[in-house]
């Protein structure tokens, strides 16, 4: 059975009216974390990476460990029993533990004067001390992060320790200051600093996985969904000036068209005057046929077809197809010219009329003429 260490910072504490301070903190989770491996019994100083599954994490047994344990200030040198409760407790776990995603969320109570005068002056972290099996065997965690070793559980809560404020800051770190109880999980850069640790996750980045932090990883995933929203906003402006664009220019090639069409369709002075001359002889015949039809502001077709029926009957017209109309109007037409004799008098050929004084001298020349024969006779 093997003594652990994880940390946590404490979430913000509220104060009773009897002055006890209470709250809620994440306390533990599960995926690697790595360790020294003599603090894990093994010889040498090699980094070992510990794997704590959900299986034990978050199973019955080890979840009921977490209720009633005693709350200590830093780690004490040993485990914490009825013998000597009184020297280092200074509150108590509750009982309402949660999962909290991949999370074991608990809630406290610090009823120490000494110890909340602690935290209030910056001491704000918490860290678990437990024990659990751990048996060492290769493997790969979910997240894709190879393993040497891995806590099997139950995990078995011993207390809850309140230490100093980490040097970094996160939800869940991993914790050094042990205080010579467990093992604690490692810094980043051992003599470099002393960089507190975060626990390492893989993570995508422009197509290539990265083993970063926890914080870091947190930043990234919050930058790649900005990005991305950025991304799908500008797909959508560019979409919708796409769109907008060829609305418009469907709208001008429509206007195109329809100048084109106002451009073939005006008429020539020629045809203007040969179209004015054809529209009143088609009235003239219309008015010729059928006096009483009303010719304006009908088509040349209308008006052929308002004639027919005038003289037919629109029985005789339904149904019949503008081809048919035309003919018949032709037909009528043609009628009426052959009735109409000034129209005959039109096309014949034109009368000689010769004036009557030329009549009268015509005649006195053919009896002068005349009589001068007689004479000579």
């Amino acid at each position: 059975m093997q003594k652990f260490t994880d940390r946590a910072t404490m979430g913000r504490p509220r104060k009773t009216a009897d002055g006890y301070l209470v709250g809620e903190v994440r306390c533990a989770r599960t995926g690697c974390q790595q360790y020294r491996a003599s603090e894990l019994g093994l010889i040498g100083d090699g980094i070992v990476t510990v794997y704590r599954p959900e299986s034990a994490v978050f199973s019955r047994d080890s979840l009921a460990t977490y209720a009633g344990k005693p709350v200590t200030l830093n780690h004490p040198p040993q485990m914490v029993t009825a013998d000597n409760w009184k020297t280092y407790a200074i509150g108590d776990v509750g009982t309402e533990i949660v999962r909290d995603g991949e999370f074991v969320s608990v809630p406290y109570k610090i009823m120490d004067a000494a110890a909340i005068s602690a935290i209030e002056a910056g001491t704000r972290e918490v860290s678990m001390g437990y024990t659990t099996p751990l048996e060492m065997v290769d493997g790969v965690a979910p997240d894709g992060t190879p393993y040497q070793a891995v806590q099997t559980g139950p995990i078995v809560i011993n207390h809850l320790a309140i230490v100093p404020q980490a040097r970094g800051g996160s939800d869940l770190r991993i914790g050094d200051a042990a205080d010579n109880w467990g093992a604690s999980p490692i810094t980043i850069a051992d003599n470099k600093g002393g960089i507190m640790a975060d626990n390492l996750r893989k993570i995508m980045v422009d197509g290539l996985q990265v083993e970063v932090t926890d914080a870091a990883a947190v930043a990234i995933t919050k930058l790649q969904a900005t990005i991305a929203d950025m991304d799908m906003k500008a797909k959508t402006a560019k979409e919708k000036a796409d769109e907008e664009m060829a609305a418009k220019e469907k709208e001008l090639a429509a206007k195109d068209a329809k100048i084109l069409d106002l451009e073939k369709s005006q008429l020539t002075d020629a045809a203007l005057d040969a179209r004015v001359a054809a529209r009143a002889d088609l009235i003239g015949k219309a008015k010729a046929i059928a006096k009483d039809v009303a010719t304006a502001g009908l088509s040349d077709a209308a008006i052929r077809k308002a004639v027919v029926a005038a003289k037919l009957g629109d029985a005789a017209i339904a149904g019949k197809t503008d081809a048919y109309i035309d003919a018949r109007f032709d037909i009528l037409a043609e009628t009426i010219a052959d009735a109409d004799p000034l129209a005959k008098m039109k096309d014949a050929a034109p009368v000689k009329v010769v004036a009557l004084d030329a009549i009268y001298s015509a005649r006195d020349a053919d009896l002068a003429n005349a009589w001068k024969a007689k004479k000579g006779a």
